[in-house]
């Protein structure tokens, strides 16, 4: 479901009147927004979409979306932002479409569905492509990320604001994966995008796809032996109650980017353009805390139940090593190009 902006709205109701008016007052309706649909250069008021797929428990709502919001009201320029969560707006594929059309003004979105529209910004979900949050933060606050979010904004129109890690990538499963041969006949669930499945490759896991809203159900019944998300999602979906064990194999810092549609960016002034990315930017410096508070406690509280085992001595290095030797030889140029810049960021 995607829904029209608010601005969007009632500027066609004003074209609309002014078609049916006399010549003469049609000259003097214009294109009026002074009531809220647009920033522009008069800095009128304006409401903006923000949409996420995330529900509002989880740290990506707490302390993203929401914080985002807060803040732009404490600014006091004339932005307020309505939240969407839990995909109420649609998949992930649905709302980057309608933030590229211009139905809906923001979203949360995650890199390898920003893929769709941009080919290249899907190798920042790469396996090992960054070592932590701080990699991630590192790579996007610095001039390595430019040319990349340069090239998004201009194939898609769609402006990047801002970008966090919700958390490391983990396996889960009903027996330990600690290395690569580990998911030798094992039937792991990844999302159905390019570089996900190219993931699976570099892992060398055997992909089945399943829709994240069926996973549950498909580890239930034997559809899939295991998977692959963050702690915060595996929480959220309760899928400790269909697996055994979480292998802490760290192999993907699942990237969040805040985007903003290039038309509902352009209607702001400059003055709510400033307050919004400095809205997102305070974001940006707490979600990985409350990611890493959230995780804490999910494995303490896994680890006293016993509701899974949590298998802490994966050997990475054999994982990164045999990941990063198949990302090298299967990229394209251009995917190639975005790898070695994350990696440039490595410490």
């Amino acid at each position: 479901m995607a829904l029209r902006s608010r601005g969007t709205k009632r500027r066609s109701a004003a074209l609309a009147a002014c078609a049916l008016a006399l010549p003469l007052a049609l000259a003097a309706c214009g294109d009026d927004e002074s009531d809220g649909g647009g920033g522009g250069e008069d800095g009128g008021d304006v409401t903006l979409q923000l949409a996420h797929s995330y529900t509002e428990d989880q740290p990506q709502h707490r302390c993203g979306a929401q914080v985002i919001a807060d803040e732009i009201a404490a600014a006091d320029v004339g932005v307020t932002i309505e939240i969407f969560p839990a995909s109420q707006l649609g998949a992930d594929a649905d709302r980057i479409a309608s933030v590229v059309s211009g139905d809906i003004d923001m979203d949360i979105q995650g890199a390898s569905a920003l893929g769709a529209v941009y080919e290249p910004v899907a190798t920042l979900d790469a396996v090992y492509a960054f070592d932590d949050s701080d990699h991630l933060a590192r790579y996007f606050d610095g001039d390595a990320s430019d040319e990349l979010l340069q090239g998004f904004e201009d194939e898609a129109g769609v402006h990047t604001l801002g970008a966090w890690s919700a958390g490391m990538r983990q396996f889960t499963a009903n027996e330990p994966i600690r290395e690569p041969g580990d998911l030798d006949g094992l039937r792991m669930r990844f999302p159905n995008s390019p570089q996900y499945l190219m993931n699976a490759e570099a892992l060398g896991a055997d992909a089945t796809e399943v829709a994240y809203e069926e996973l549950f159900l498909a580890l239930q019944q034997g559809t899939v032996d295991g998977q692959e998300n963050p702690i915060t999602n595996i929480a959220a979906s309760s899928l400790q109650d269909v697996q055994d064990y979480i292998s802490m194999s760290n192999h993907q810092a699942n990237s969040n980017l805040v985007i903003i549609g290039g038309d509902s960016w352009g209607e702001l002034s400059e003055e709510q353009q400033e307050a919004l990315t400095a809205a997102v930017d305070t974001a940006e410096a707490q979600v990985p805390d409350c990611v890493a508070e959230d995780e804490e406690a999910t494995l303490a509280e896994w680890t006293e139940s016993g509701d899974m085992e949590v298998v802490d001595d994966v050997d990475v290095e054999a994982f990164r090593s045999q990941a990063d030797a198949y990302l090298r030889e299967n990229f394209n140029e251009e995917q190639l190009a975005v790898y070695e810049a994350i990696r440039s960021e490595s410490q």
